[in-house]
């Protein structure tokens, strides 16, 4: 969410920070508000200090027997009480109209952040690999030979509808696998703290996050008010709401592999043969809780977290910088990953690292203590270190041979009891 006091002081650099988004100029209408706003809490603060001298004359006029004046005062008491709970009330109305409009506006780009409009105009920074050279054509992951006998769409399809799946032998050993050779790098070779925390959430934790109140309809709720999390940033993030932290306990760099829910809204069409897109998948989620001064820092070094394991797996990618018109709403500025797949002959996103700077704390009001200093916003950051279905498809589609097996990467082979292949016949060797 944005600081009010951010835009007073500066509303051209606000509209000017909307317009690279392709959001139109807001800052009139968001301060005619709060000036509408804040005069009804001064007059309501004037009505209550005369209320209080009137009210203490009231008592001098009874003492000394003047009847007019007592019955003067008395009514003007009550006159004023009236029009302080009025002022009181309405501007209460426009502070929650002011702050349902802050929350459905974006967050604004960094400087550094290039112009654009859709992700034609995102930049790459660098590329690691080089895509293999095939000498037959290669297949998209669900048409593996090897792969066919443990990606199930079909009974998936008959148990929850499309864009679910149901894994099988091999197949979710190898995704089983995945999830903990992330989580076990993250923890030893990167320092991150695993936790484990609830998919079912509260709205507050969805507000923190800001999946609410814009994005609802991409998300799932449940009959009795939780939510299903989209991803564990939304629980990571916010086990810190409401929090003052000691600057000395920070970075907080924490790491969690869920169950993610997602409805697609919108994706209508896109992706909808594999499991690319699904509704239901896994991802280990890495979140930063940091000072605002040290973000761009931790941004760099949670993208090269999210790099290694792509390393690791031998998985050719490339990293690009999203431009403005591509960011997500709280990112102030954002690096994905795009995983190499020979069998669409393309980079598809396979991990989105962004700062949010204090957009998502001010939500959440979460603050840290520098020593002898007052409270501020934290910065806050969060990445996908992997999404474990995708690296899934990306593992498959690279190690794929002519005779429908898959060799795995070698880092794997100890989760899978020194196995390091798929056969054709779908059985782990």
């Amino acid at each position: 969410m944005h600081d009010i006091k951010a835009i007073r002081e500066n509303p051209a650099a606000f509209d000017a920070g909307l317009s690279r988004r392709g959001v139109r100029p807001m800052s009139l209408e968001i301060l005619a508000l709060d000036a509408d706003r804040r005069s009804k809490i001064a007059a309501a603060e004037a009505a209550q200090a005369e209320q209080n001298k009137a009210s203490k004359d009231v008592g001098a006029a009874k003492a000394r027997g003047d009847d007019a004046e007592f019955a003067r005062l008395r009514a003007l008491v009550a006159e004023t009480k009236a029009d302080i709970a009025r002022l009181t009330i309405e501007a209460g109305a426009e502070d929650d109209a002011l702050r349902d409009m802050l929350l459905c506006i974006p967050n604004l780009p960094l400087d550094e952040v290039p112009d654009g409009r859709d992700e034609a105009d995102n930049v790459e920074l660098r590329r690691w690999g080089t895509p293999r050279s095939f000498n037959f054509a290669p297949k998209e992951h669900f048409e593996i030979e090897g792969v066919k006998p443990g990606m199930d769409f079909e009974t998936a399809a008959k148990l929850s509808g499309s864009r679910f799946v149901v894994l099988k032998g091999a197949v979710v050993r190898v995704h089983r696998a995945l999830a903990q050779f992330m989580l076990d790098t993250h923890i030893d070779d990167h320092g991150l703290q695993e936790t484990w925390t609830p998919v079912l959430v509260k709205d507050e934790a969805m507000y923190g996050t800001n999946q609410l109140p814009k994005f609802a309809e991409d998300s799932y709720q449940t009959t009795n008010g939780w939510w299903l999390i989209p991803t564990a940033e939304v629980t990571l993030t916010n086990s810190v709401a409401g929090d003052i932290l000691d600057e000395a306990t920070l970075p907080l760099r924490m790491c969690a592999h869920s169950q993610c829910f997602r409805s697609e809204a919108g994706s209508a069409g896109k992706d909808t043969t594999g499991m690319l897109r699904q509704h239901q998948f896994e991802k280990v989620e890495m979140v930063t809780i940091c000072t605002p001064e040290t973000a761009l820092a931790e941004h760099e070094r949670m993208t090269r977290c999210a790099e290694a394991i792509l390393e690791k797996l031998g998985i050719p990618y490339r990293t690009i910088v999203l431009c403005t018109g591509d960011m997500g709403f709280g990112a102030q500025k954002t690096q994905d990953l795009e995983a190499w797949l020979p069998g669409q002959n393309k980079y598809r996103e396979i991990s989105s690292v962004s700062t949010c700077g204090a957009f998502q704390a001010r939500r959440m009001n979460a603050r840290y203590r520098a020593a002898g200093g007052k409270p501020d916003f934290v910065a806050t950051l969060n990445g996908s270190g992997l999404a474990v279905g995708r690296c899934l498809i990306a593992v498959l589609e690279n190690g794929q041979q002519a005779d429908g097996s898959v060799d795995l990467p070698a880092v794997l082979h100890p989760y899978l009891g020194g196995k390091t292949r798929i056969a054709a016949s779908g059985a782990l060797e």
